[in-house]
């Protein structure tokens, strides 16, 4: 898979993608995450990338030009399965969307700022808007590194144990079990015997139970 994210702040995303698993995936080769500076494609010798709205109001909105020239040259490098832009008014991320994702071979993330991109950007090239919430950032490079993460940790080969991301909330519609581990006494705090009974099936449907019950506590909007 390979990945070409568009921002003003590169530099702000450098460090996600150089430790732990999205390390490991490009050192595997399973994946490429490459950054491009915005303002290599901006406008005079001020390099801009940014203009006042039309029909007044606060802020400043990301100008066409440069955006449609960076995304058109890789376009000509390339085919991509989708242009992501991520915005607060996106559709909001979930892991059927990143399991999706996973599948793709090439994408573009645009990292948005200001108030946003002119809209002629999202008629011309956007293919998908994403958000990581309801919320606003001061721009979408957090978001493109989220995004990423929960993209390329699904990737065949990037977890050491491929089963982990299968078990994982909300694949199933479910949060996650509660799970212990050593000692199985802490403090006056006991392991449940059924999780050390050795007997699959019933911790099976002990760990299904479990994961129901909280869900329903919790995000009964996530169930089927």
């Amino acid at each position: 898979m390979r990945i070409d994210i568009i921002s003003v702040l590169p530099e702000l995303m450098e460090s996600p993608f150089q430790a732990s698993i999205l390390k490991r995936a490009m050192q595997k080769d399973l994946a490429e995450v490459h950054f491009h500076q915005l303002r290599d494609w901006s406008i005079g010798k001020h390099k801009q990338i940014d203009d006042e709205p039309y029909g007044g109001g606060a802020g400043m909105v990301m100008m066409i030009e440069p955006i449609d020239k960076c995304i058109s040259e890789l376009k000509t490098q390339r085919d991509y399965d989708e242009i992501i832009y991520l915005t607060p008014d996106g559709e909001t991320l979930t892991q059927r969307i990143a399991n999706t994702l996973s599948i793709k071979k090439n994408l573009i993330f645009l990292c948005g700022h200001y108030k946003g991109i002119d809209q002629r950007v999202r008629d011309l090239h956007i293919t998908k808007e994403i958000s990581i919430g309801d919320y606003v950032l001061t721009g979408g490079e957090l978001a493109a590194c989220v995004l990423a993460d929960s993209i390329i940790r699904l990737l065949p080969g990037v977890l050491n144990d491929e089963q982990s991301a299968l078990t994982d909330s909300f694949q199933d519609n479910l949060l996650s079990p509660p799970i212990y581990t050593r000692p199985s006494e802490y403090k006056g705090l006991k392991v449940p015997d059924i999780l050390l009974s050795g007997h699959s099936k019933k911790i099976e449907e002990w760990q299904h139970d479990q994961a129901v019950k909280i869900t329903l506590e919790r995000r009964p909007d996530i169930l089927d």
